[in-house]
């Protein structure tokens, strides 16, 4: 994600290129999640995620090429980012859904406070990691990196058990059938409805911060991409504590008001983040925000998979999916305030909208602040 964001960069040098590459990276995954996510509770799925994995390799490998041989150019990347939109929402309903079948209700916060905290170690690594290799050596030399890591990441799929929803031995509709009916299901359940609301809000409105990191990091601290490599790993930092703090508070129920807690929080320090004019001591309270970010994130995430059934879990999944591919679509807003105001006004202004949405939420849905009673229950059901 760093490499790509600085190559649109230093491609286009425009804000709103940077926006440009995540819309299209969006758009598809936006139209393609209930595609994905039907088809993950109609097929095995550890092979619909190593089929999806090795599409993104031949993507990687594509822009590799072209580095190489020094033909790159923008529209490149726009395609390629499409091509990556269309394979995720095979990949995350799937991998999702594999993760609850493997641990359960019981321990399902657990297990996926784990596997946060896994992809936000990576998030501590990879930036620090790519951000050296750039500046030392090329863009090029990122992108082996990157091949070599998503080839290493299909290979460890093979040890993963095979999963199939137990839907698969129901019989056979068809496919749109299956889409509809988790329209239907969402709808039915008003308490999920508002969980995946919820999860969306932080993701369109604040989260697209990371895709203009390098505009604010140039215009507010003027440093170069080893420290914007920094940040993002920062932020991984505070990812990974605040997964492994989900992990140390156990399943303990009280999800509610940690979620509402923590996503205000998140809003708070990353406002305080980009106002700081001190580069080393903002990074404190971009630590702290990404801890709020991450812990919130799971928390959602959890109370979602407690509250579906394993046969429509994929297509739950892949609405949760959507707020993947609206954090690119929310970029493009965020930029077009970037150009206009700078990047830490527009930041901040999504910060002050986070904060009063989720108040919002509390306040006007009775359904959300009954949350704990209906997971409590809904776990009972599983038993």
């Amino acid at each position: 994600m760093l490499t790509r964001t600085i190559l649109a960069w230093n491609l286009s040098g425009e804000a709103t290129a940077l926006a440009y590459i995540n819309i299209a990276f969006a758009v598809p995954m936006l139209f393609a999640s209930m595609l994905g996510g039907a088809i993950t509770d109609r097929v095995e799925r550890r092979q619909l995620i190593i089929t999806g994995q090795c599409l993104i390799i031949a993507n990687e490998v594509f822009i590799l090429t072209l580095l190489l041989l020094g033909q790159l150019q923008f529209w490149h990347m726009l395609c390629t980012a499409f091509v990556a939109g269309c394979a995720f929402p095979f990949i995350m309903p799937a991998r999702m859904a594999v993760t609850a079948s493997v641990v359960g209700p019981k321990r399902m916060q657990s297990a996926l406070a784990f596997s946060s905290s896994v992809m936000n170690l990576s998030r501590v690594a990879g930036p620090a990691m790519m951000g050296l290799v750039i500046a030392q050596f090329t863009v090029t030399g990122a992108y082996f990196i990157s091949v070599t890591l998503y080839s290493g990441a299909t290979l460890c799929m093979l040890g993963v058990n095979r999963s199939r929803s137990a839907a698969v031995d129901g019989p056979k509709i068809p496919l749109l059938a299956d889409i509809i009916y988790g329209f239907k299901y969402m709808g039915s359940n008003r308490t999920l409805l508002m969980c995946l609301l919820f999860g969306l809000l932080p993701m369109f409105v604040a989260m697209p911060f990371q895709s203009i990191m390098v505009m604010l990091a140039e215009q507010a601290w003027q440093v170069d991409e080893r420290d914007v490599g920094t940040l993002m790993a920062i932020g991984g930092v505070g990812g990974v504590l605040g997964s492994l703090w989900i992990v140390h508070r156990g399943d303990a129920a009280h999800r509610l008001h940690l979620m509402l807690y923590t996503t205000m929080s998140f809003g708070i320090f990353l406002a305080i983040f980009t106002q700081t004019s001190n580069f080393y001591l903002a990074m404190l309270p971009l630590l702290v925000a990404n801890i709020c970010a991450s812990a919130a994130q799971t928390v959602n995430n959890a109370a979602i998979q407690l509250l579906v059934h394993d046969n429509v879990r994929g297509r739950m999944s892949s609405f949760m999916m959507m707020s993947f591919g609206l954090t690119p679509i929310g970029v493009y807003p965020m930029a077009i305030a970037a150009d206009q105001f700078g990047a830490s006004n527009a930041i901040t202004g999504a910060c002050m909208v986070l904060v009063v949405g989720v108040a919002g939420f509390y306040l006007l849905s009775s359904t959300l602040r009954n949350l704990d009673h209906t997971v409590t229950e809904a776990m009972a059901k599983a038993r």
